[in-house]
């Protein structure tokens, strides 16, 4: 019970501190690597959480949950994972419906735009220095230009974790 109770804690807190899915992932990694999961359990859930379509960030929590405690620690980790933000937009959503014609919402929300990008990229770097073997090679290289140039031509995004996935399969 306390395991589970930990789990919730978890991402009550991830929730409380990130401000999107894909900003709650360096938080998660953080917290769930050494804990719940491996690093090579959690680049695989990730990669799978980015695949399935719906929401990564919960996908990625009960996966997480799932890894630490089955079936019942997927569930906390998806109540953990839906309360605070559900609580959170319920609030936000009665003030801004007060404040919708002051011109200070829209200039916060594109201040917040610049730092989730970067934070999205030192996640990325993260995981792709990182890596299952620690190491960045020429095929880990290759595979991340591929996939860089596949979506600066707009090809969808599960489509690039698809193919990049199998083509892991044949050169890892």
């Amino acid at each position: 019970m306390d395991n589970l109770l930990h789990l919730f804690w978890t991402f009550i807190k991830i929730n409380l501190l990130s401000t999107s899915g894909p900003a709650s992932v360096g938080l998660l990694y953080k917290e769930a690597v050494g804990k719940f999961m491996t690093d090579a359990q959690f680049i695989q859930a990730v990669g799978i959480s980015s695949f399935l379509p719906g929401s990564d960030a919960l996908q990625l929590a009960m996966f997480v949950g799932y890894s630490a405690h089955g079936v019942s620690g997927a569930l906390v980790a998806l109540l953990g994972s839906i309360l605070p933000p559900t609580l959170l937009m319920f609030g936000v959503v009665a003030v801004l419906h007060r404040l919708r014609r002051e011109a200070w919402v829209s200039q916060f929300v594109e201040g917040l735009t610049p730092a989730v990008a970067v934070l999205m990229l030192f996640v990325a770097w993260k995981i792709f220095t990182g890596g299952s073997n620690g190491s960045l090679n020429w095929q880990t290289l290759a595979l991340a230009v591929a996939s860089f140039i596949a979506l600066i031509f707009d090809a969808p995004a599960p489509l690039v974790l698809l193919i990049a996935g199998l083509v892991g399969m044949f050169i890892f």
